[in-house]
Formats: structure tokens, C-alpha cells, sequence
């Protein structure tokens, strides 16, 4: 139905779309998680912010596993080369999300503080670490990765983990923690009441300020400080993958290429501002649920100004620029991007269908009353 340009294409789009939900749909769990020591002053308080997300949180996490499922099977080369390059990053990523499950079901097994101060702040780094993480991680690919692959295609990354944590870099994790934060604020307000709401209303306003002021500052980077790559020679869209078979330079500039090409593509940086915007605003007037929807706006925006900027590349090589991966030279076959494809034209249909269901049969406002009343059985 499709030829091979327009399936990679497609799942270059799919797979954005899976990250954006990932960071929508797991993002304001992490982000109530990330408040969790603020919003929650006592024991009861905690337990009101932690069962908001209590219903949900697990299924969510489903986002994530999906979309490294879709990494694998659609562009393998780029899920062997980013696994290698930031392996030790994300065994950290996983060390702290396998606090998240754990504080989530026992913290409330035993009533002693020490116990449940203990696992408050080990689902605090659960959902703090990885945001941070995966920030540091898009703004290394905006900056080139030190790998390069043999003539058997077997890639060899060159960097050590301390290279992964420069200046830009950090900066990127500032941006994801500070647009997860403010996206947890919007939800938790939406779903509390009282003191608990006022303060996810205040972090509200400073993360999204926050989240304004370093994209911002991340934006002038890139235009004046970071370069880019563009591809010279080579790097046929038809052809079967090979990422040796281009040419590859570093250029001033070149991730604002795109924008200069095709204006319209203004419009996605632009929906992150105004995402941001609208969420502190709405926020303000105490429109929990329209603030949320507009940082969810700000988040794909802020995703989608990185896959913009860098478009066709995925993860360009800084040691070696032809080894560079591309939309166009790091998916797998024609064949196995078309029987994909139609699995998530059946199934996403499914799962977005039992996502709306279940957030609206468990919808409402989570109380201290609620709390008391279920002391046994609430989280």
C-alpha cells in the first residue's frame, strides 16, 4: 500500500506520537511523584497526592515499553547504537523506576514515618531521575554522539558516560523536569482539593516558568551554539538501510534548516510556548483539567521542536558523521514496517479506547475524607 520512503516516514511520525504519549500519559505520574514532598506537608496530605495517580500510574507505564518495543522493532540500528552509548544512563533510568512500583504498594504496609518518609522519597528519585535522564539524552542527540559503525555494521560507541553530562545536555534535562513537573502540577490540581490543590497550583506557575525560560535559553543554544549536521551525498529513501552509504557533515546551523525550508514547521516550537502559556494562565484561574490538556499541547511541542530540528537524522554521529542514523537509512525492511503499521492502526484504536474508559470511570476529586475512609485499601 505504502512504498518504503513513506513507511519510514510514517513510523518516524509513529514513533513520535509514542513518545509524546509516553510523556503525557507516564509524565504527570512522574510529575505528582516529583511533587510529592512539596504538595504533601503530612501523611494523610502524601497519601491524597500519591492515590490521584494510584489507578493509573502502572498502566501507564505501559507508554514506555511500547515505545522501546517500537525503537527496537522499527529502527534496530538506532536502539543498538543509543543502548550502547547510554547504557550506564539508562540502568539509572531503570534503577529509580524500579523504586516507583515498589514505594507505590508498600508504603502504606507499615504506619511507622521513618518507613513511609523512606519510600516517599524513593518515589520522588523514581519520578524525578528519569525525566532528567531521557532531557540529558535528547539534548546529546541534538549535539552528535560519539559512535561510529564497522563494515559489518556493528556499532562502537567512543564516549565515556561523564561526556554525556555537558552543558547543553543538562540544560535539555532542565527543560524535561521542569515540563514534567509543571505537567504533574496541572494534573494534581485537577484531581485535589484545598491546601494540597493550592500548592499544585503555585508549582504549576514555577514549573511552567521555569519550563518557558529553558526552552527558550535551549533554542538560542541550538540556533548560536550547538551546529547541526546535514547530509551531503547519498541517503536514498527507497534503498535497503545501510547508514555507511552517505555523506554527512558538521554544519553551523543546520538544525534550523528545516524551519528555512518549510515555515510551517514554526508552528511546532510555537505550540510549546503557547502550550506553556496557556497552562500557567489557565492554572491561575484555577482551570485544573484546560491547564493540563495545555501542557499536554506544551510537552508535544517541546518533543516535536526536537524531531523538527534534527529531521532526517535520529542520532547523528559526532566522531564519525557518516555513521550517522537517519529516517532513511536506520529502519528495518519494507515488509516489517508495513505488518507493523497495521497492527497499530487495529490495536492503538483499542488502547486509546480503554485509556479514555478507565480515566472516566475513576475520575473525580481524591479527598482526605476518601483517605480516612479507605485507610485499608487506598495506597
Amino acid at each position: 500500500m505504502f512504498d518504503y520512503e513513506t513507511l519510514r516516514f510514517i513510523w518516524w511520525l509513529l514513533v513520535g506520537v509514542l513518545l509524546i504519549g509516553f510523556a503525557v500519559m507516564d509524565g504527570h505520574d512522574m510529575g505528582v511523584g516529583m511533587l510529592l514532598p512539596y504538595a504533601g506537608r503530612d501523611d494523610v496530605e502524601r497519601r491524597v497526592v500519591i492515590n490521584t495517580v494510584g489507578p493509573h500510574w502502572d498502566g501507564n507505564q505501559v507508554w514506555l515499553i511500547t515505545a522501546g518495543g517500537a525503537l527496537f522493532a522499527a529502527w534496530p540500528l538506532v536502539y543498538a547504537a543509543a543502548f550502547s552509548g547510554f547504557y550506564w544512563a539508562m540502568l539509572a533510568v531503570l534503577w529509580t523506576l524500579f523504586l516507583r512500583p515498589v514505594a507505590f504498594d508498600f508504603r502504606s504496609k507499615v504506619a511507622h514515618p521513618a518507613w513511609r518518609r523512606a519510600w516517599d522519597w524513593g518515589l520522588f528519585a523514581g519520578s524525578t531521575v528519569p525525566p532528567l535522564i531521557f532531557g540529558v539524552a535528547f539534548g546529546n542527540l541534538l549535539r552528535g554522539v560519539p559512535f561510529h559503525f564497522d563494515a559489518n555494521l556493528v556499532a562502537y560507541y567512543t564516549g565515556s558516560f561523564w561526556q554525556l553530562l555537558n552543558p547543553f545536555a543538562l540544560l535539555a534535562g532542565v527543560v524535561s523536569v521542569a515540563m514534567i513537573g509543571f505537567h504533574g502540577a496541572n494534573y494534581l490540581m485537577h484531581r485535589t482539593e484545598g491546601e494540597v490543590r493550592a500548592r499544585a497550583r503555585n508549582a504549576s506557575t514555577a514549573f511552567g516558568l521555569l519550563l518557558v525560560a529553558t526552552f527558550a535559553l535551549a533554542g538560542l543554544w541550538v540556533a548560536f551554539g550547538v551546529g547541526g549536521y546535514a547530509i551531503t551525498a547519498g541517503a536514498d529513501p527507497m534503498a535497503a538501510s545501510n547508514p555507511l552509504a552517505k555523506t554527512v557533515v558538521a554544519a553551523p546551523g543546520a538544525w534550523l534548516a528545516n524551519y528555512d525550508r518549510h515555515p510551517l514547521t514554526m508552528l511546532v516550537p510555537a505550540a510549546a510556548f503557547a502550550g506553556a502559556f496557556a497552562g500557567i494562565f489557565l492554572a491561575r484561574l484555577g482551570h485544573g483539567l484546560a491547564a493540563f490538556a495545555a501542557s499536554s499541547v506544551a510537552m508535544a511541542g517541546v518533543i516535536g521542536t526536537a524531531a523538527v530540528s534534527m529531521f532526517p537524522f535520529v542520532m547523528p554521529s559526532s566522531s564519525h558523521p557518516g555513521s550517522s542514523l537517519t529516517v532513511w537509512d536506520a529502519t528495518s525492511s519494507r515488509l516489517t514496517l508495513g505488518l507493523m503499521f497495521w497492527a497499530v492502526v487495529i490495536f492503538m484504536p483499542l488502547v486509546l479506547f480503554y485509556t479514555q474508559w478507565a480515566y472516566r470511570v475513576m475520575r473525580g476529586k481524591v479527598t482526605a475524607a476518601y483517605i480516612r475512609e479507605n485507610e485499608r485499601s487506598a495506597y
